[in-house]
């Protein structure tokens, strides 16, 4: 199995793209499995936050395993027929890489060593990073005659400044740790043998707190990220007018009063 998924807490998911001998790629079956289980995560109401990281301690995700998929992906854009194991898997390249598909819950990326073209794609779909000093982040595809049809011209400037969003996207040259923490690629900077103590440490943080609140809190943000500033307020008063109502609203304030943690139970 490329994919693995456990559940190392209660409410925390760990997925772990598990190819090392393959720099972590995405061939077809990867891709399927991919795409299973984040379509998983975002049905199982009980997970209030994922962690994404990469087996090893060399490559976070090197993207498209490009042996295994460009013949495939060439021969689909011809109209020829492939195998199975070769579609499902090119059918599922958006969902597996979160190209437009809302996963719904908190992801934490732990990166554990180079991310690049796909697994940069996927390292924009999550909220929160953690990289080891030792990564690299680049996007290729225009190296390679290719256009970057993931997150990165979607996402990338949405997350950081216009001109280094830019330099990545049109030079395809790498950019180490400290780069990307200085432009807020990425949150923090963490030794590789803490790595993923530290993800699921802040996992299990988010978890703790109330899983509708944090949800909606999610969405409201991609939400309100490209409206005008009129119809934003008003859209946040629609997301948070049915929170104020809820049980884990009422178990809050009682908490609060009471000095002890709260019980959060989702309604």
């Amino acid at each position: 199995m490329t994919v693995k998924f456990e559940k190392p807490e209660p409410h925390v998911a760990l997925v772990t793209i598990d190819r090392p001998e393959k720099a972590n790629s995405l061939d077809p079956p990867t891709l399927s499995r991919l795409a299973e289980t984040w379509r998983a995560i975002a049905a199982d109401d009980g997970i209030r936050c994922a962690v994404l990281t990469g087996a090893g301690d060399r490559v976070f995700c090197a993207g498209m395993d490009m042996k295994a998929t460009i013949g495939a992906s060439q021969a689909l854009a011809r109209g020829e027929r492939l195998d199975d194991e070769s579609f499902q898997g090119l059918r599922s390249a958006e969902t597996a890489l979160l190209a437009g598909f809302d996963l719904q819950t908190p992801l934490i990326c732990a990166i554990n060593g180079h991310a690049r073209a796909g697994g940069f794609d996927l390292m924009l779909a999550s909220e929160l990073r953690l990289a080891v000093p030792e990564a690299t982040f680049a996007l290729e595809e225009v190296a390679l005659g290719l256009y970057p049809t993931g997150n990165s011209t979607v996402l990338l400037p949405r997350q950081i400044p216009w001109v280094e969003a830019h330099r990545l996207l049109l030079t395809a040259e790498p950019i180490d740790a400290a780069a990307a923490l200085r432009i807020g690629l990425i949150n923090e900077i963490v030794e590789g043998h803490v790595l993923l103590e530290r993800a699921l440490g802040l996992a299990a943080r988010i978890a703790q707190n109330a899983p509708l609140a944090v949800r909606e809190t999610r969405r409201g943000v991609r939400e309100l990220l490209t409206m005008p500033l009129g119809e934003a307020y008003l859209r946040q008063e629609q997301l948070g007018r049915p929170l104020r109502k809820s049980d884990d609203a009422r178990e809050g304030q009682r908490a609060f009063v009471e000095k002890r943690k709260p019980v959060f139970r989702g309604s």
